[in-house]
């Protein structure tokens, strides 16, 4: 495999997309925490911001990143004959899997460090992360095994996709989709458990006396409803965004399951792939 990984990031330091993708994400965290530092200090409020509230933004966006480097990196493989030629070399299906799942990896990662090289630019307004070390190593943990459990399932589909439009199509809309659930149960988990409006009185407009919440969910739903959000990658990013990581040993189980799952599933399915 080594040869493979070798062939593989000698393709990658050449890569057009790869090194945009890079430059969006440093650009990107650039913009966006002097953005926060403006805001810090503007607000004339005693809230304290730190380096940590607009750190992590990168979780919601770097699923997005892997699944577009990885399906435009390994969509030509079926038609250039890349994946053919690899075999009549001498091989395995399981050793051009794990390559890929390898490369795709490292390359996600590089990205995530480019926004967190280029979020340092806030540390002379903000200062650096309050949060201390150990949280700072969890939070960062946390992140790589999201990266690792993206790369897994973006894997999949660029692996066993024959066709280069179709694996940028379906990879894309599969991000999309685990986000758009996603966030869908983060709402219903951040409903407030009481609620009140507004009311008109004699003396004009006046807070109602509050009230049950009927979206507030709980019960079992609320910890099915929990449980989704960290055990699917794009709620964790969710999480990290947030700074709500509560159960971090359940995230970083959750994206090492998937990861093992996708993969095992992946090579299964790719040793019984007709290649043509």
């Amino acid at each position: 495999m080594n040869k493979l990984l070798r062939s593989n990031f000698s393709r990658l330091w050449k890569n057009k997309l790869f090194w945009l993708c890079m430059g969006a994400m440093l650009v990107y965290s650039i913009v966006y925490m002097l953005n926060g530092c403006r805001q810090a200090v503007m607000d004339m409020t005693e809230y304290e911001y730190g380096l940590e509230q607009y750190y992590f933004h990168f979780a919601l966006s770097i699923g997005f990143f892997c699944t577009l480097f990885g399906s435009m990196f390994f969509g030509t493989e079926y038609s250039d004959g890349t994946i053919r030629n690899k075999m009549i070399v001498g091989h395995t299906r399981t050793d051009i899997y794990m390559s890929s799942l390898v490369t795709t990896f490292i390359a996600t990662l590089l990205m995530m460090s480019a926004w967190l090289v280029g979020a340092l630019i806030g540390v002379p307004a903000l200062g650096f992360w309050k949060m201390g070390v150990l949280h700072l190593l969890e939070y960062l943990l946390i992140a790589v095994m999201l990266v690792l459990a993206f790369s897994a399932i973006c894997t999949v589909v660029n692996i066993l996709s024959s066709n280069k439009a179709v694996t940028v199509v379906i990879s894309i809309l599969l991000f999309l989709g685990f986000l758009i659930f996603a966030s869908m149960v983060y709402s219903r988990l951040s409903e407030p458990e009481m609620a009140s409006g507004v009311v008109l009185t004699a003396n004009g407009f006046e807070m109602a006396k509050p009230t049950p919440n009927p979206q507030y969910v709980t019960g079992l739903t609320r910890k099915i409803y929990d449980f989704l959000v960290d055990f699917l990658p794009t709620g964790q990013g969710l999480r990290l965004w947030q700074l709500e990581i509560r159960n971090p040993i359940r995230m970083l189980v959750s994206s090492a399951f998937i990861t093992v799952l996708t993969t095992a599933g992946g090579i299964f399915a790719f040793k019984r792939k007709n290649i043509k």
